[in-house]
Order: structure tokens, then sequence, then C-alpha cells
């Protein structure tokens, strides 16, 4: 019994020793929800614009499409589909410094393509969008010599703390 007293007594010293794990207080949820009709990347542009959200990231997005515009790997152009497709998946970062989001729709017989998302894919249902904000952060998209491309560029902002 009494080696058990020690040993609980060593892991709560141990425990409280530990530095606590600190509350993410620089970042942000936002939550917002299109209606039919509205045009995906337009009105995440918008969103981000209003927000003045410098450092963001898709968070989750589900709903649906009735138009798609998606360039796909390699290509110069969008390629644009009708038809009901499933939002499965929406990542990217977003800034009101410009952003870069990918999505993958599957058909009515499952079949999954992705790629960038382009303006005009548009909302058939319903599309419900969760982004999330970083305070510490300011990203940028700039030519950097290592691709042809303006890529992310990623900034400290004053107010981030260590």
């Amino acid at each position: 019994m009494k080696h058990w007293l020690i040993f609980v007594a060593i892991l709560f010293l141990q425990c409280k020793n530990r530095p606590a794990m600190q509350p993410q207080t620089n970042n942000i949820t936002h939550a917002f929800r299109l209606r039919p009709g509205q045009d995906l990347r337009q009105e995440i542009e918008a969103f981000v614009a209003r927000e003045k959200i410098v450092a963001g990231y898709i968070v989750t997005c589900v709903g649906s499409l009735t138009q798609t515009n998606i360039r796909f790997a390699n290509q110069q152009d969008g390629s644009v589909a009708q038809g009901h497709f499933e939002i499965v998946s929406l990542v990217g970062t977003v800034s009101s410094n410009g952003s870069h989001i990918h999505i993958s729709i599957s058909d009515s017989t499952g079949k999954t393509i992705g790629g960038h998302l382009l303006k005009g894919n548009i909302v058939y249902t319903t599309a419900e969008i969760v982004i999330g904000e970083s305070k510490d952060f300011i990203f940028t998209r700039e030519k950097d010599g290592s691709t042809p491309w303006e890529e992310l560029q990623i900034k400290p902002t004053s107010t981030k703390t260590n």
C-alpha cells in the first residue's frame, strides 16, 4: 500500500510540474450557409473579404451543386459540368490577399473527381461551410521563383505569442 501511495504522489508531482496546454485564443471559427443558386467560390471570397480574414483555412464544407467548374491538374482551363453533385471535400487556404481552394465532388453514381475550385460552381440545395482563422499569421500569394505561380507566403503577425 505504501508503494502505491508513493507512485501516486510521484505521478501527481510530474503532472503538476508539466506545463499546461494553452487554449488557442488566436483562432476564430466562422460558419455560414449558402443557398440554392449561389456561386460557391464567389461567396467564399466575399465572406473572406467582408470578415477581413488574412489567414484562413477551410475546415469543412458539405452540400450540393448543379453546375461545377473545376480546373484539373496541369490544365489551363476549367471543365464545366451540369447535373447533381455532392460536395465531398473542400480544402484550402483563404485570405483577402488571395486563396487556393480544392474541391472534390461525386455524381449520382458515386464517381468522384476533384481539382481547383473556380467561379461557376452553383449551389443546388445548400453549402454549409466552416472556416478557421488564425490571428497569428498573414497569408499572401507571391511569386517566389520556385514555380511560375503565385504561391502561399506565411508571415507572422506582431500579435503572435510563443
